[in-house]
């Protein structure tokens, strides 16, 4: 059998590829109209070979990944009150999520909110609402030492900010109850690309941890405790590789801080990016979700919340919300995506791209630390300013004629008596979305 493959397909190089392109579109410089210059600053090719991988450091790349298959499905759950968002919970729980993203409060009832979910078996995931002081997110990790007083599964998706090491050293006893959490959603939001988003998160991460490596806490509780949660996007290779990149660059940024090569495992949580979703013809959403979310999982998120396609709009329905979930449950269980660790690894492009990122992103995270860190950074205007800059970016790229399904194209308007009001995060960037101006 092998005789016959390489008698049937003999080994061609780069050289040859190109030849043959060049006889096909009848000219000479037809290589280069190929290459795509993207807006994370670097070209890609349009085709890659074994000896591609050779020029990169494979096994760092590769060794940074999740070692271990599957995926935490974690929607986002909200209620009017805490009896009425239990019963979403609940509810939420048997029709087949493995765990939950829920948003309190500054003084939720916590029994009354999780009554009848085990916490020592549901990793539950908590955020908190603007304005909600660190002394009152202490408060509620208190209070769920008392209601749970076994291991708690989940962790906080919110910045805890000075309360970030009492928090870590109460729950010291639950391994899988990550408190130290940062976000890149506010920057994605705001029109990020991936290596702004990957270069802002490690800055904002470097602004966390100085203080709590200060404050006494050893680099490896830290480390363990860790979760970062991230957007992502519509670009289905580069998002890929983002979140190898991703793991990549925190191993090398925990590199500064610890004697030893311990590599740890990483949680990360991705959701579906809510800046590429649109009013217009709103049911495109739900195939950008799908998108987003295999990405994701491709990509190796450990937690995964996807929202539902009528949510831009305010007005998501049962309907919507188990949509959304059960896609999850199909990636999993039909697509069988869950069996797998690292699918994408070895593919020359990805693993080209996800490298292309590490470097280029490594060069903003340090440019941002010799301007003071990220707070300063903030402060003195940089980030907002490189932030519109790639957010006009793409809305130019539309208005030149890059499609956005449903609304520059295929559009086909509905009536709807809701719109979605966007926020703004406690970072001060306001989020965006890339179909508004279109819409």
């Amino acid at each position: 059998m092998d005789s016959f493959f390489s008698s049937s397909f003999p080994p061609t190089d780069q050289s040859a590829w190109l030849a043959q392109v060049q006889r096909e579109l009848k000219d000479a410089g037809a290589y280069e109209s190929l290459r795509w210059h993207t807006d994370e600053g670097f070209t890609l090719e349009p085709y890659y070979t074994a000896d591609d991988l050779n020029q990169l450091p494979l096994t760092l790349i590769q060794d940074a990944q999740k070692p271990i298959p599957g995926w935490v499905n974690a929607p986002e759950c909200t209620g009017s009150n805490e009896k009425t968002a239990n019963a979403v919970l609940r509810d939420t729980l048997a029709k087949g999520a493995d765990g939950l993203v829920v948003r309190l409060p500054a003084r939720p009832d916590l029994s009354q909110l999780l009554n009848g979910i085990k916490l020592t078996e549901t990793p539950v995931y908590f955020q908190f609402q603007p304005g909600v002081t660190s002394q009152e997110i202490v408060d509620v990790v208190q209070r769920l030492k008392t209601i749970a007083p076994y291991q708690l599964k989940g962790g906080l998706l919110t910045d805890a900010g000075e309360a970030t090491a009492q928090i870590t050293q109460l729950t010291a006893d639950s391994p899988q109850f990550y408190t130290v959490g940062v976000s890149s959603h506010a920057f994605h939001q705001a029109g990020a690309t991936a290596t702004q988003e990957l270069a802002f998160l490690l800055a904002s991460l470097a602004d966390r941890f100085d203080p709590l490596t200060d404050a006494g806490l050893p680099i490896e509780q830290l480390a363990q405790k860790l979760i970062l949660s991230v957007s992502i996007g519509t670009d289905y290779f580069l998002e890929i590789a983002k979140l190898r990149a991703l793991r990549v660059l925190i191993q090398r940024f925990l590199q500064f801080y610890q004697e030893s090569a311990i590599r740890y495992p990483i949680q990360i949580h991705a959701r579906t990016s809510r800046f590429y979703d649109s009013t217009a013809t709103a049911y495109t959403n739900m195939i950008r979700a799908t998108t987003e979310a295999m990405a994701a999982i491709i990509g190796g998120c450990d937690v995964l919340s996807i929202h539902a396609y009528d949510a831009v709009l305010n007005q998501s329905s049962e309907f919507s919300e188990r949509i959304a979930r059960n896609l999850s449950i199909l990636l999993s269980d039909e697509s069988h995506l869950g069996k797998v660790a690292d699918p994408s690894a070895g593919s020359y492009y990805v693993e080209s791209l996800t490298h292309q990122l590490v470097e280029m992103a490594w060069a903003l995270f340090t440019t941002i630390e010799k301007r003071g860190g990220m707070a300063k950074a903030i402060a003195d205007g940089y980030i907002q300013a490189e932030l519109e800059r790639a957010y006009q970016a793409k809305v130019e790229a539309i208005k030149n004629g890059r499609v956005l399904v449903g609304v520059n194209k295929f559009r086909f308007d509905e009536t709807t008596t809701q719109t979605h009001t966007l926020t703004t995060e406690e970072t001060g960037l306001a989020e965006k979305r890339l179909a508004e101006p279109f819409e």
